[in-house]
């Protein structure tokens, strides 16, 4: 399989503009829902994609291995892993279709919305589908990811216009909005991956991700099992408390963005095998990490009034789910190092016994850490201290989780210890805290803002204060920008960047 090689920064970057932009859209979408729905009806639409992603469980069964194959240049790999999701989809949507009465009859969910919970079935083929395609695409052309997004983003913001504002179909146009804009998404992934669609499908490699699933089924229920606490915010809570937590993910969710700059650095990892982009990778992630974070902390109250008024008193809950988000991130990019050296599987066969014993199942055994501390501490807290207060049970929840992600982060830090030595650039983290620092000193003096523009002005007030210090102190900031400059320019020449000092790669 040929195969170019992988641009580090350069794809991180266009994965990374990708998803900025897609806030813009993202905001967009949202204030159609918040502004249109109540907050009962908020949390029930988040409510259907929590219960479809247990429905996704065996998603990543097969993507998982695939990744690491086509890295590894193992022909076939492509189609074998398109094929075996596009089973378990169908498989997956059937179960969900025959249980989606008696789950919304559990959740005492109207009947109304029952029609609803179908129609996003069709979500689950896609989801499966865009999960196996960019595995495939992550391996060789990380940066088409971003640009699928693009594709997605700009067709479902059109669609959910038209079909919210025009037609009138609340529940039913936001719905056909993320399917069909999905659909598309995928379309134009095959459309990249058409050529290796030619080569047959390798059924020993199948043979051998079939043997290794048990574990990534083991790493999936124990992923599901973490995530279960939201359910039971939604059943104990109740779903106006469901509607506050999705609110304040909306913004907090953009703090984990700053991950896909590193998105390029597992498949080079698993290629090549050389730590000496790591370092580099977690500074990039940083400098943008700890702004965003900070920015979103000092204006969440101004962020949640946008939405809608009724949502300002989920203040509390994004300052913490800002932090939880910020060390979530941290787990996720060491786990994608951890996964990255494991050399179990380079000459394209998995012995069991071995992976039991090896980095990765260590890495799928962390979700049930956090489930063990969070879901009985969930059950006890909802039961006995929410008395029925939604901003208190989201806040509860919320601060289960942060624990809860902090001592898996502690024991994954613990784990590779010994074994994968990451250099921690502290003189470059203090630059971006400090800088961070003075941002937030600016934004925390000026008034909550509650309309769109004078909110959106003050967040890019902050950015440029943290951009403008950063500059002024770091060098490394300095090149950073330098190199961007350059590839912008390369791009609109056609031409490759060629000096090393000013190239992203």
């Amino acid at each position: 399989m040929g195969k170019e090689e992988i641009r580090l920064r350069y794809s991180g970057f266009i994965i990374f503009a990708a998803q900025i932009l897609s806030i813009i859209t993202g905001l967009a979408f949202t204030l159609l829902l918040t502004r249109n729905m109540t907050k009962q009806e908020y949390g029930i639409w988040a409510n259907i994609f929590d219960l479809t992603a247990y429905f996704l469980l065996l998603s990543g069964v097969f993507p998982f291995w695939a990744t690491r194959f086509v890295a590894r240049h193992r022909q076939g790999t492509t189609k074998t892993a398109i094929f075996a999701n596009l089973i378990v989809s169908l498989a997956s949507t059937t179960i969900y279709i025959a249980l989606t009465p008696f789950l919304t009859q559990a959740f005492n969910i109207s009947g109304a919305y029952v029609l609803m919970y179908l129609i996003a079935s069709a979500q689950i083929i896609n989801m499966h589908m865009i999960i196996a395609l960019e595995s495939v695409l992550r391996a060789k052309k990380p940066q088409a990811i971003g640009y699928g997004l693009l594709i997605e983003e700009t067709t479902k913001i059109t669609l959910a216009v038209i079909l919210i504002i025009i037609l009138k179909q609340l529940f039913l146009g936001a719905m056909l909005s993320l399917i069909v804009s999905a659909a598309i998404q995928v379309v134009y992934y095959l459309k990249l991956s058409w050529q290796d669609l030619k080569q047959k499908i390798q059924w020993t490699i199948a043979k051998e991700w079939v043997k290794a699933s048990t574990v990534n089924i083991y790493n999936a229920v124990g992923t599901q099992l973490a995530a279960f606490s939201l359910i039971l915010l939604f059943l104990l809570g109740g779903q106006a408390a469901r509607g506050n937590y999705q609110a304040a993910a909306t913004f907090a969710n953009v703090i984990s963005y700053s991950l896909f700059l590193s998105y390029a650095l597992y498949p080079k990892l698993l290629e090549e095998g050389n730590l000496k982009d790591v370092a580099s990778s977690l500074k990039t992630v940083l400098m943008f990490a700890i702004p965003l974070a900070t920015i979103i902390i000092s204006t969440a109250t101004s962020l949640l009034t946008i939405l809608h008024v009724q949502y300002s008193e989920a203040q509390p809950i994004l300052l913490l789910l800002a932090a939880d988000t910020f060390v979530l991130l941290l787990t996720q990019f060491y786990s994608s190092v951890i996964l990255g050296v494991e050399k179990l599987d380079a000459e394209a066969k998995i012995p069991l016994r071995k992976l039991v014993h090896s980095k990765i199942f260590k890495v799928f055994t962390l979700p049930y850490i956090q489930a063990a501390i969070a879901i009985p501490t969930t059950l006890y807290v909802l039961t006995q201290f929410a008395g029925g207060r939604n901003v208190r049970a989201a806040f509860y929840i919320t601060a289960i989780n942060l624990v809860a992600h902090i001592v898996v982060l502690i024991a994954q830090y613990a784990m590779m210890h010994n074994t994968v030595r990451i250099t921690i650039p502290w003189k470059n983290i203090g630059k971006y805290t400090l800088a961070a620092a003075i941002s937030a000193a600016v934004l925390n003096v000026l008034p909550d803002t509650t309309t769109i523009a004078l909110t959106l002005a003050v967040v890019m007030l902050g950015i440029a204060i943290y951009s403008a210090v950063l500059l002024a102190i770091d060098r490394d900031a300095r090149k950073l920008v330098a190199a961007i400059w350059h590839e912008i320019k390369s791009i609109a020449t056609r031409t490759a960047p060629t000096s090393p000092q000013t190239s992203l790669d």
